[in-house]
């Protein structure tokens, strides 16, 4: 009895580091999985948003839903997707190295200064957020350079054209971070309060309404995670606030 409980001991001690490592790929592929499906629902959205901003010539002097039936009818329903396979280049890895290291800075700062919980969230939000723009930071450049274009302007190819033109004429490897510092300070704000108010709204909704918002958890059943509708619409209030605020 002993000698069995001994190796099953062993046994658990051994698949722990296992199921850590799976633990961090799990994370890593469902938060660019997540994100993949997030920014292709918005594209054509984020492309309108990024023609205005930039006060493209043809469109600046239309409003949001002129804009969506202009470019439709002057460059077709994949007009409004113009960019997005630049944008899936660069969520994935975005989205996977946000959401993972989302959960090792919160343990770290956790473990290193101890302040509240909430504080915990907002610093280990900003930070996740800084650390994926840095990584990711020259693809969402591309990525925007081609939603900008029009049909029949068009300055680059595709993603591999797009990288070789600003590398020969742009300044080399700096000319993929023009606009980093606003970016990141951007970004702070954003991703801070964004994955603060996700966690607060889901603690908070677990805790009082746990029958209406929670389920079991797969890997432990004694543990309550989101239904889907309520992380979608954590996530979107989430979204909102953060977005508002930056």
């Amino acid at each position: 009895m002993t000698s069995e409980a001994t190796i099953s001991t062993s046994r658990t001690r051994i698949q722990k580091p296992g199921y850590r490592d799976y633990y961090w790929l799990r994370s890593f592929v469902a938060g660019g999985v997540a994100s993949c499906c997030a920014k292709t629902t918005i594209a054509p959205l984020d492309r309108i948003k990024i023609l205005l901003q930039a006060q493209n010539i043809h469109y600046r002097h239309l409003g949001v839903l002129a804009t969506v039936f202009a470019v439709r009818q002057k460059e077709g329903i994949l007009g409004l997707y113009k960019g997005n396979g630049a944008m899936m280049v660069r969520i994935f890895p975005y989205g996977a190295i946000q959401f993972m290291a989302f959960d090792k800075y919160k343990k770290l700062i956790s473990k290193k200064i101890g302040k509240s919980e909430h504080i915990h969230r907002l610093m280990a939000g900003s930070m996740a957020g800084i650390t994926a723009v840095i990584f990711t930071y020259p693809l969402d450049m591309v990525r925007a350079r081609l939603a900008f274009q029009v049909k029949g302007e068009h300055r680059y190819n595709g993603i591999i054209h797009a990288f070789k033109i600003i590398y020969t004429k742009e300044g080399g490897l700096p000319g993929f971070y023009r606009g980093l510092i606003p970016t990141v300070v951007g970004m702070a704000p954003y991703a801070g309060f964004s994955f603060f108010t996700f966690e607060t709204l889901k603690t908070t909704g677990l805790k009082h309404v746990p029958e209406l918002l929670g389920k079991p958890s797969r890997d432990n059943p004694d543990v309550l995670v989101l239904k889907t509708h309520a992380s979608l619409l954590c996530g979107g209030v989430a979204g909102a606030i953060a977005q508002t605020i930056s």
